[in-house]
């Protein structure tokens, strides 16, 4: 295995590499960790890390897929992004907000004005007894936006997403993929800055996953919402330019994604993540296929670094 250097292009004043200062992400965490403690209150239980260092990056106006099997952490690193926990260690800022020491107030005030959150379970999303219409307009009252701003603003939603026809309807009267649309709608009533969808299609068949996904884009083009989504959906992830693989509570790899030419489908390069400290997660499969255990042997050659395996230990 082999690891090349690279070196950044050279900006110039003309194409913005002057004097000016680079625009802050809209999301970074800085050697994030959280520790969950299991056992019964007042007890000693065991130590769970979810997150273990993790960094990331998020600029405005992407959209991006984040991606992991199960126990990986990224459910954890959704819920701090979404004002719902805390990290036990490290740094995360949204839109400059430091997440870290919010008192109460503020985290509502957080919640309510800079992220919106899409949830899996398309009931929980939504109040069934209420229409879309109503679902939708029910976070600008909460934020006190006047009436007539809410019917106007609610109505504009709900045609990005291609379903103002449904404005009368209750959620058992929708389906799946609908619910789920008006649920996008629901979370972009109080223009959020960051959106969080967590596996927006994972009980949708291709086709209204499609659609879903569809309105998620819409968020981020047409309302330039940075957006991040939670998927095991292929579908989904190919079809974002910046996929990052979470594992055992660090950020693993990226997939970056162009088209060669417009309209033709995205072609994606994985590259392997550093973190601040140097460390490295090389995929499974790799190390799988080269018997790569225990140690590796490391050479640094003029323009590469190689990983080689360790031959001398016992068979």
């Amino acid at each position: 295995m082999t690891v090349r250097s690279t070196e950044p292009p050279v900006r110039t004043a003309a194409d913005g590499g002057g004097s000016r200062p680079p625009a802050a992400p809209m999301v970074a965490c800085e050697s994030l960790v959280r520790i969950f403690r299991t056992g019964a209150a007042g007890r000693r239980g065991t130590e769970v890390q979810a997150l273990q260092g993790l960094d990331l990056t998020v600029e405005e106006g992407e959209l991006l897929a984040l991606v992991g099997a199960s126990g990986s952490g990224k459910s954890t690193l959704l819920g701090i992004l979404a004002g719902r926990d805390t990290p036990s260690a490290g740094t995360v800022r949204v839109a400059d907000t430091d997440l870290s020491g919010l008192g109460r107030r503020a985290r509502t005030a957080y919640r309510r004005r800079t992220v919106g959150v899409v949830r899996q379970q398309t009931a929980s999303n939504l109040l069934p007894y209420l229409t879309a219409r109503e679902n939708v307009q029910l976070p600008m009252a909460y934020a006190g936006l006047p009436r007539r701003q809410r019917a106007s603003r609610t109505m504009e939603l709900l045609d990005l997403m291609g379903i103002e026809r449904l404005a009368g309807r209750t959620p058992g009267a929708m389906s799946g993929g609908e619910q789920q649309r008006v649920a996008i709608a629901v979370a972009l009533a109080n223009r959020p800055r960051l959106l969080l969808a967590d596996e927006p299609t994972g009980e949708l068949d291709s086709s209204t996953s499609e659609e879903v996904f569809g309105a998620l884009r819409a968020a981020n083009t047409e309302l330039g919402t940075t957006v991040l989504i939670v998927t095991h959906d292929a579908l989904v992830a190919d079809q974002v330019r910046r996929t990052v693989r979470i594992r055992d509570g660090r950020i693993s790899t990226e997939v970056l994604r162009h088209a060669e030419e417009a309209g033709a489908p995205l072609a994606g390069q994985e590259y392997a993540v550093l973190d601040r400290v140097g460390r490295l997660q090389l995929p499974r499969e790799f190390t799988e296929s080269l018997g790569l255990a225990h140690r590796v042997r490391l050479v640094l050659e003029e323009d590469r670094i190689t990983v080689w395996p360790d031959r001398d230990r016992p068979a």
